[in-house]
């Protein structure tokens, strides 16, 4: 991996004081991140503060505050509006995906074969992954499916986390998703835009909802009217 590559990491932050240390420590450790976005989204748990103190010990660490909870979506947008590397990769503030990955998911793009790279839990790594919800994988296929016979992709994971993409992304396309239609909507524009897409391998440590984890079935028949509405109408 060239040693010039920069990458921001925007992180939406909602109710993670469990996880916040620890995961901003992992993401930090990681040489190819230069600066850290973490968006509270109105944390009532104490991981606002807890932001506020990891700010003064990590240098790469910058904090924005939501007055309110708005959604993954838009927390997302607010963060990109601050990211200021080339190569962007999105993080979730739990411990489900692995920065120790970043290096694989930018190679793509660092090697001008892709513009956008996702993070796939279904290709399958040496690392494996937690077994939980079986709903849960048959929706994200489901929805990966629809998506791609909208968009003419073949993507295995459309609903991951990890998307990596060149920052010059955003400016080609409008988001305005602000919970978790973000996936289906970031997919679908890109298809739009024709930008070269790469999928990787990572590996995935899944949570329960007991252990925090927050997407529900309403989020998934959103994504069904999203993936509509964005390959359909707009």
């Amino acid at each position: 991996m060239k040693d010039d590559i920069s990458i921001s990491v925007v992180m939406p932050v909602y109710n993670e004081i469990s996880t916040i240390d620890k995961i901003i420590a992992k993401v930090a450790s990681q040489t190819l991140v230069k600066q850290i976005v973490a968006v509270d989204d109105g944390s009532t748990d104490g991981t606002r503060d807890a932001l506020i103190r990891l700010k003064q010990t990590h240098p790469k660490l910058q904090v924005v505050l939501q007055d309110c909870n708005r959604g993954k979506g838009a927390a997302l947008r607010v963060g990109f509006k601050h990211a200021t590397e080339p190569i962007i990769i999105i993080q979730d503030a739990d411990l489900e995906y692995d920065p120790n990955e970043y290096g694989r998911l930018v190679k793509p793009i660092v090697n001008n074969l892709a513009d956008v790279v996702f993070g796939s839990r279904f290709l399958g790594t040496s690392e494996g992954h937690r077994v939980l919800y079986f709903w849960h994988s048959v929706g994200n296929k489901v929805l990966t499916i629809l998506s791609n016979a909208m968009t003419n992709l073949n993507l295995t994971d459309m609903e991951t986390c990890y998307k990596a993409f060149r920052r010059d992304v955003l400016d080609k396309i409008e988001l305005t998703e602000d919970r978790f239609g973000f996936e289906p909507e970031f997919t679908a524009r890109i298809a739009k835009q024709r930008l070269r897409v790469y999928e990787v391998p990572i590996s995935y440590h899944g949570r329960t909802y007991t252990e925090g984890k927050k997407i529900g079935w309403k989020d998934g028949f959103r994504a069904l009217y999203c993936i509509a509405k964005y390959n359909l109408f707009k």
